[in-house]
């Protein structure tokens, strides 16, 4: 177990980075403001389980190699980017085909479809990967379990991010009347067509 001061200390540091606008936070917004709040369960639980994927990385010491490996990093880097990209592009191409076709009662998107794309966009992001190996070990006793340290301050992680999303949920719901316009709902998606094309173009410019 991690000491509840170290814990604290983690939140404090790692909220500005789970409060800076990403993939997640897109993702989200674009979910709900379309299909409802449900959409957003597959977003948080996504999004959460690549942060462990993450952690048991870091505590199996793989990720320490993808960072500390040049080619392994530019590698992991430019998979992240493409698929933000590519998911970019396709999230605009169905709002410029929306605006096209007539407007009826659309159908959500399939949660496991939601689940996948948060996760995918939380695992090939090495930035997470970073926190991990950068923000993480300095708040980690030597003489406890490594891997019971790291569980507990990825859990903690998890709940921060959790409540971040779901506040934002809420806030993103109270504009129901707005968001269930398919003018809006065709302007929102571009929006976030346009985020995840800088997301992706910013992960591929970062340097090694």
């Amino acid at each position: 177990m991690v000491h509840p001061c170290a814990v604290l200390g983690f939140l404090a540091a790692v909220l500005p980075l789970v409060a800076t606008p990403g993939a997640s936070l897109t993702l989200l917004a674009q979910h709900v403001s379309v299909d409802g709040r449900r959409q957003a369960l597959p977003v948080v639980l996504g999004t959460a389980t690549g942060l462990y994927v993450h952690a048991a990385l870091a505590a199996a010491g793989l990720s320490a190699l993808v960072m500390h490996s040049s080619r392994a990093f530019t590698a992991v880097k430019f998979i992240g980017a493409a698929y933000l990209i590519g998911l970019g592009l396709w999230t605009w191409r169905s709002a410029t085909a929306s605006a096209r076709a007539p407007v009826r009662r659309s159908q959500p998107a399939p949660s496991g479809s939601v689940y996948a794309q948060a996760l995918l966009a939380n695992v090939l992001n090495p930035k997470a990967a970073s926190i991990y190996l950068t923000l993480v070990p300095q708040f980690i006793e030597a003489d406890r379990p490594f891997g019971g340290q790291i569980l507990t301050l990825a859990s903690a992680h998890a709940l921060l991010i959790t409540a971040w999303l779901l506040i934002w949920t809420v806030l993103i719901r109270r504009a129901s009347g707005t968001v269930r316009k398919p003018r809006f709902r065709r302007m929102s998606a571009r929006i976030a067509a346009v985020v995840l094309l800088a997301l992706g173009i910013r992960a591929a410019a970062a340097p090694g």
